[in-house]
């Protein structure tokens, strides 16, 4: 069992899962889950994440939906970026595919799906993973390659900081690579045979950051069975990085901020002062400033990790370097994989160029990664690679903002729109509206009708009734 892949089946559908895992289970070590809050608990408990992952867009509280399954998609690929996610749903519309590969899907397969099939497609998207995983520093070093001046600024700001003492705060959205630049501060410093230690903030359970950090003492918690040193122990004079920094809770804040200022620390359970000489590198892809404003991140803790703040570019800003990425990572995979890679005619490298890639490099890979199972050693034309683009998920150049607080703005957003629109309804507008917010407060919820309705100002059952109201349309 324990030389089998390991797999994660999500889906709601108990005849689904079963029979999954009767034709699975024989290539696969087979772990199932039915809802999006159980499957992020089981992973955060598990100490080495799956290897594969099968996630139906359709998940409670909202089944008749993708946002559930889409913010699983997200949520695994923040704990566990080496894991291959294939989404696997009945909902075979073409926007719902593209968008779940946006936010880091390998590949969309349809309901119903031949088992066969299916082990095919894991056991592809497994040896993609491992060659990933052996190329290491290849693969990452991908996201350098270029010379577009967003690029050159990078290198030139990791050049310049790597050897600091300070610590550094890497901002840049979901996909850019920030783990990455942390790894080549890590590796271009003096600290380069030193540990290397990790943390996504985001992929733990909070009450397992602090153990996790900073060690606890025998008989500290239950389970607690014998003395532990933490990350910052066990880093030693190396680089501790924490991804996903915008997740720590407030209360850990303030003793993540005494370490940064004097180095002490204690293990959970101990009153010994402990002294840490570890670099400590964050990364976000929040504004942090903004959670500062909501009360949710420290405004000292903030000052005290951007001494050094590096802003990763988001892919549509690098140029011509798309191309290059494309070209690298292309040649890449296929000689992992022992085939003739793809290229692309002159109409389908127009329309990478245009491309604005939301997903970012992460996209980018995943994108090379299918055209290279699907097409080997063929010329691709606009026919093929337009499928793989999700253009909906693409900010449009002048797009109107949300509700603003400035009532003149309002009036001129109105005005512009109004004048763009032939055929304006108040209704549909006010509707739409409605509908975001109402999905936003279910997903800052994870799905609690009725913490939602209380953050919305109305009555759990007018929340029913509405979202019944919009499932019907």
């Amino acid at each position: 069992m324990a030389d089998k892949p390991s797999l994660l089946i999500v889906d709601d559908d108990p005849l689904i899962t079963d029979s999954l895992s009767y034709a699975l289970g024989k290539d696969f070590t087979v772990m199932v889950s039915d809802s999006r809050s159980h499957a992020v608990n089981m992973v955060r408990r598990l100490d080495i994440p799956p290897q594969l992952a099968l996630v139906d867009l359709g998940l409670p509280p909202l089944p008749h939906r993708p946002d559930e399954g889409f913010q699983l998609v997200a949520d695994l690929v923040a704990h566990s970026p080496e894991m291959k996610i294939l989404v696997l749903s009945g909902q075979n519309d073409a926007a719902h595919a593209r968008h779940a590969r946006t936010l880091g899907a390998t590949d969309f397969v349809a309901k119903p799906c031949n088992a066969e099939s299916l082990k095919k497609l894991l056991l592809h998207a497994l040896r993609f993973r491992a060659a990933e995983i052996s190329g290491g520093e290849e693969v990452e070093g991908g996201l350098l390659i270029g010379t577009s001046p967003a690029l050159e600024r990078l290198k030139s700001q990791i050049g310049q900081y790597a050897d600091s003492p300070f610590p550094a705060l890497i901002e840049g959205e979901s996909g850019s690579g920030k783990e990455v630049v942390a790894r080549c501060l890590h590796r271009l410093s003096w600290r380069k045979d030193k540990p290397w230690f990790a943390l996504n903030c985001a992929a733990i359970a909070p009450t397992l950051v602090e153990p996790t950090l900073f060690g606890y003492a025998k008989g500290a918690f239950t389970g607690a069975g014998a003395n532990k040193s933490g990350y910052f122990e066990d880093a030693e004079d190396g680089t501790l990085f924490l991804d996903e920094i915008g997740e720590l809770p407030l209360e850990l804040q303030a003793k993540l901020l005494r370490v940064l200022e004097n180095g002490e620390f204690q293990r959970v359970g101990e009153t010994q002062q402990r002294v840490s000489h570890a670099r400590v590198i964050a990364a976000t892809n929040r504004d942090l400033r903004q959670e500062i404003k909501n009360g949710r991140f420290r405004a000292d803790l903030y000052h005290r990790l951007s001494v050094f703040s590096i802003g990763v570019p988001p892919l549509r800003e690098m140029g011509e370097d798309k191309t290059l990425l494309l070209e690298h990572f292309s040649r890449f995979y296929a000689e992992r994989a022992e085939i003739a890679p793809f290229t692309l005619d002159e109409g389908a490298m127009q329309l990478w160029r245009d491309y604005r890639f939301p997903g970012n490099v992460r996209e980018l890979k995943n994108i090379v990664i299918r055209l290279t199972t699907k097409h080997p050693g063929q010329k691709l034309s606009p026919l093929e690679l337009e499928p793989e683009l999700d253009r909906e998920a693409q900010p449009e150049a002048g797009a109107e903002p949300g509700p603003s607080d400035d009532t003149q703005t309002l009036i001129e957003q109105a005005q512009r729109h109004l004048q763009r629109e032939r055929q304006f309804n108040l209704d549909d507008m006010l509707k739409a509206w409605e509908q975001r917010y109402i999905e936003a407060a279910m997903r800052l919820t994870h799905g609690n009708v009725s913490q939602a309705a209380r953050m919305l100002g109305i009555n759990r059952t007018t929340l029913y009734s509405r979202m019944e109201q919009q499932d019907k349309k």
